[in-house]
């Protein structure tokens, strides 16, 4: 069993508000104003379950639903969780065709029994069997190529088969068992494994089973040319909606009093499943991402996103960090993302 990061069983927070200390974090709403992480558009730490900072940049103010892109990848991810807590998957070991609609297994391209033997948690954790890698502009199955046609899951289940150079380690070389690329059209295709297996529009689902017992109204989702809610990115939330996400699983799946997602999900959503680089292993559709603060090292899951955008899990200082950018065509988006974090935010808490 994979290491377990997150301490669970403390005491779930209700979502409340305290006054912000303005002079606790005056020096980083100075750096933000001056421009030193190029365009920041909302930033909200909560400590113990309540706001101790929150700040908005700019004039949308904090009723905006902020496009946090890929950060709607680990939102699928609990939907999973909802998913097979309610009865409708079997579990993270699910074969996607099982689920899918017949017509998905029937019309394949490229047909392999390795495709057939897809598993939920293969896109759960980026690591299926098929060729698709957004970090390769060659790659087939890179998302860009997607958005090109009209049938995104199918684009997904006509891909090929992976192929392992000399120099590329195979899954069964690799750690965790797996080789980890990034996919979105794999979290994308998700989606539809969710909603065939709940027998309910996505982003319907979405709303009755985690969005509603969190108090978060109105999001904004994108959808695919056939009318799929988009799993894999582009899904508006306020900076205080991706906050109460954060804290959920902060708090092992409670709020407001309630077991809200399965304390068992949590707990293998933010264990290492595949290592994604040296600075980051993936959870369940969540990173691990390991953040040099003074002379240690420290492992913060992280829903993230293009631009930066970010939800940070700091569970040795039981917080929750949220950063909101514009910052998509800046270079190294993240980096500047992290040096908010590391230089004027956690020193702060």
């Amino acid at each position: 069993m994979k290491r377990t990061l997150l301490t669970c069983g403390l005491a779930a927070a209700t979502f409340s508000a305290t006054a912000a200390d303005p002079a606790k974090f005056d020096h980083a709403t100075k750096a933000v104003e001056n421009g030193d992480f190029k365009t920041i558009t909302s930033i909200l730490v909560a400590q113990d379950g309540k706001i101790v900072y929150e700040h908005y940049f700019d004039k949308d103010g904090a009723e905006a639903r902020r496009n946090t892109r890929s950060a709607t990848k680990t939102i699928a991810g609990m939907l999973a969780g909802l998913a097979v807590e309610d009865g409708k998957l079997p579990g993270p070991k699910a074969r996607i065709f099982d689920v899918l609609p017949p017509a998905r297994r029937a019309n394949m391209q490229n047909r392999d029994p390795r495709k057939e033997a897809i598993t939920v948690e293969d896109l759960l954790t980026m690591s299926s069997i098929v060729e698709c890698d957004d970090e390769n502009q060659m790659s087939r199955g890179n998302e860009e190529r997607m958005y090109l046609i009209e049938d995104w899951v199918q684009f997904y289940v006509d891909l090929p088969v992976q192929g392992f150079p000399a120099w590329m380690p195979k899954p069964a070389d690799s750690p965790h068992g797996r080789s980890f690329r990034y996919c979105t059209s794999g979290v994308t295709t998700l989606g539809e494994v969710v909603q065939s297996a709940v027998h309910e529009p996505l982003q319907e689902y979405a709303q009755r089973r985690l969005f509603d017992p969190l108090g978060i109204q109105k999001p904004e989702w994108q959808f695919s040319p056939l009318g799929l809610a988009q799993a894999g990115g582009g899904l508006g939330l306020r900076t205080r909606d991706l906050w109460k996400l954060g804290q959920l699983y902060l708090d092992g799946g409670r709020a407001n009093g309630k077991q809200v997602m399965p304390e068992a999900w949590v707990r293998a959503s933010l264990s290492p499943q595949a290592f994604a680089r040296d600075e980051a292993d993936y959870g369940y559709l969540w990173w691990l991402m390991k953040i040099p603060v003074g002379d240690k090292t420290v492992v913060a899951p992280t829903m993230a996103g293009t631009g930066g955008n970010a939800v940070f899990l700091l569970q040795d200082k039981h917080a929750v960090v949220v950063i909101t950018t514009t910052n998509y065509n800046e270079r190294q988006p993240h980096l500047l993302t992290f040096k908010l974090l590391t230089q004027e935010l956690i020193p702060a808490l």
